[in-house]
């Protein structure tokens, strides 16, 4: 049976033009899953590997689709020939049904590694650089100081709670919660409150 895999990392993203290459390719079974593949946290994926079986292939639209390393990739290929069961990339057109396959798919995702490592240096190269010029990195506060102030005063008078104040400052509760952690850091008070 092939069993096609589409993954996103984000759920802003969409995995229709995943599942139309797959159903394409004769997928009888379609997985999605929007998460990272940096996450160990794959429920979806985890469970086809949990239940895939000797004579199954694993079809994904795009080699990154379903690893982020090739150790990663190595692995996944174990478990999969472990199970009896092989693999399939339609956009870099390999399988695992070869000795010829099975090596273009280590030697592209060995490319594919070193790729995302010369992207990482170049980012970081860039962000120390931005440092270096004295520019502010990271996404910008969601508070002012003043605000972090009156939100914290308005937090220990026990006068709103952690949504409340989100709405009223117009942000995420988490923003609240790393707020009051914060200062608790500061103060070094108790977590519990």
């Amino acid at each position: 049976m092939l069993i096609g895999y589409a993954r996103v990392s984000t759920r802003d993203q969409d995995t229709r033009a995943q599942i139309d290459a797959l159903e394409k390719a004769g997928c009888e079974e379609i997985h999605d899953e929007k998460r990272s593949a940096a996450t160990r946290r794959r429920p979806v994926f985890h469970g086809i590997m949990a239940t895939i079986k000797p004579g199954d292939t694993l079809v994904v639209y795009k080699l990154d689709r379903i690893a982020r390393s090739l150790r990663d990739l190595l692995n996944i290929l174990d478990e999969l020939t472990a199970a009896g069961a092989d693999f399939k990339s339609l956009s870099e057109t390999i399988e695992t049904k070869s000795p010829a396959g099975r090596m273009m798919l280590q030697m592209l995702g060995a490319f594919a590694e070193f790729e995302r490592e010369i992207i990482r240096e170049r980012t970081t190269a860039g962000i120390h650089a931005a440092i270096r010029r004295g520019a502010k990195v990271g996404r910008p506060k969601s508070l002012t100081r003043e605000q972090e102030t009156e939100l914290l005063k308005l937090w220990r008078a026990n006068t709103f709670s952690k949504a409340a104040l989100a709405r009223r400052y117009g942000t995420h509760p988490r923003t609240i919660d790393r707020t009051i952690e914060r200062s608790r850091i500061q103060l070094r008070l108790p977590l519990s409150a």
